[in-house]
């Protein structure tokens, strides 16, 4: 039976109650839906009069929305003046709903009343988690709500030693759960103008923010492959390419960080001792792979410091996890293709497994696209924007990578950069599934081709 429902054919919408006709969407599509109407929903939510303490416009609250359903964080106005608590728990609720995805919430609200969970709905679930198979949905779904709402209490609980002393106890645990919140999700959603700069050396905010979103940005498999699989020999090759790939890169972005900041008046530079350094440098090292919390000055780095950081950004973090970007899995996959053509091997191979050419064209096709994708966003903001251009490619990045990071340029956006920054947004956090959808599908050809030769290089 297993074997069955996991060949099932994915469903998709047939009837259109007003007008009659039969529709043909793959669940991809209708989940991008879901995510656009949430995000609308969000907007007029923004837009009531108790929501804000001051008046903002339809733009301000759907650039707002679609920041917070794609765990972004950018914002054009700071939330935590502009927003009254109703107005934030709007955004949290969003933040949420995005990174924890709409179907997995919606699965968690119908098992937790007891209903059926029909095979359509089982379907739609394996894409917005990117499985393969439905047959143990709901026992990773139990996972992921252990986990995340595990992990988000447990970040509450901590973050309030900070923020209950100097805000009060209400103030100070609304504060906190907030941040946790956004902090998993990886949102980079803040209640401060300045985002964490007030506690750039506070060594609880330093290690519980960090370890709410790297552990958010792991990826749901990946979580679940590691609670049932306590040893690394019996973890799968995805999970094991995920985890080295994310400490390599951790390490690699840490030391780069303090060469290229050590020395630096308008961000480390400014610090009295290295101890404090260290802390600022761990966590703005962490932070670009989606996270987009700072504590530190991002318009004041250097152009090289800036330029690593759009390449944390553009890689992102793990496969369906609450991080963005082109996925980890997908940079190491392009290291070890790029190894085995140097050592004229016509299969890769990792941790004593190999991989078919078909995941080198599936790193290539999502390079493509992402690629392509982020440099129009660009060349459209390049248009009517005068900014430096480096600032602008942070910007575009950062959108698309849903990091939420900002050297400034946000809130000097047009209507035309407005719209550009949403659709990297948008696309940044649905697109990688829609494309994953069209790589799974099977299409096998009954005509074969001579083969040839071009030269390349």
């Amino acid at each position: 039976m297993k074997q069955l429902l996991s060949k099932l054919p994915l469903p998709k919408i047939t009837h259109n109650p007003l007008s009659g006709r039969q529709i043909s969407l793959p669940p991809p599509a209708l989940l991008a839906m879901l995510y656009a109407i949430f995000a609308v929903i969000g907007m007029l939510l923004l837009k009531l009069p108790f929501a804000v303490t001051s008046p903002i416009t339809y733009s301000d609250a759907l650039f707002t929305s679609v920041s917070a359903i794609t765990v972004t964080g950018l914002v054009v106005f700071d939330p935590g003046a502009d927003l009254t608590f109703f107005g934030q728990a709007v955004i949290m609720i969003l933040i949420q709903l995005g990174g924890l995805g709409l179907m997995t919430f919606a699965t968690l609200v119908l098992a937790s009343l007891g209903l059926p969970i029909g095979i359509e709905q089982k379907v739609f679930l394996r894409e917005d988690l990117g499985q393969t198979s439905i047959s143990e949905l709901l026992s990773l779904v139990k996972i992921i709500a252990l986990v995340v709402f595990g992990c988000e209490a447990i970040g509450t609980v901590l973050m309030c030693f900070v923020t209950v002393p100097e805000f009060g106890f209400w103030t100070g645990l609304w504060q906190a759960m907030f941040h946790a919140v956004s902090a998993f999700n990886n949102a980079g959603f803040a209640l401060y103008p300045d985002s964490l700069t007030r506690w750039a050396t506070n060594p609880v905010v330093n290690l519980t923010i960090p370890a709410l979103f790297i552990i958010g940005g792991l990826g749901f498999g990946v979580l679940w492959d590691v609670s049932r699989h306590r040893n690394w020999s019996g973890l799968s090759l995805h999970s094991k390419i995920m985890l080295s790939g994310t400490l390599g890169l951790i390490i690699g972005a840490f030391v780069l960080f303090l060469l290229l900041e050590w020395n630096n008046p308008g961000t480390l530079g400014a610090l009295g001792s290295a101890g404090d350094k260290l802390w600022v440098g761990w966590f703005q090292s962490v932070t670009p792979r989606t996270a987009g919390f700072n504590t530190t000055d991002i318009s004041q780095i250097h152009e090289p410091t800036a330029l690593m950081m759009i390449v944390l950004m553009f890689i992102g973090g793990g496969s369906t996890s609450t991080a963005g970007g082109i996925k980890v899995t997908t940079f190491v996959l392009l290291l070890i293709a790029t190894h085995a053509f140097f050592k004229r091997r016509p299969r890769m191979r990792a941790f004593g497994r190999s991989l078919g050419f078909s995941e080198a064209l599936k790193v290539m096709a999502l390079l493509t696209i992402a690629g392509f994708l982020l440099m129009l966003g660009v060349f459209l903001m390049t248009l009517t924007h005068e900014e430096d251009f480096l600032d602008l490619f942070f910007e575009a990045t950062s959108a698309f990578g849903t990091t939420g990071l900002s050297r400034g340029s946000t809130t000097e956006l047009d209507t035309l950069g407005r719209i550009t920054i949403m659709a990297l947004m948008f696309l940044g956090r649905v697109g990688p599934l829609t494309l994953g959808f069209f790589l799974a599908t099977a299409n096998t050809s009954r005509i074969n081709y001579p083969s040839s030769k071009i030269y390349l290089g």
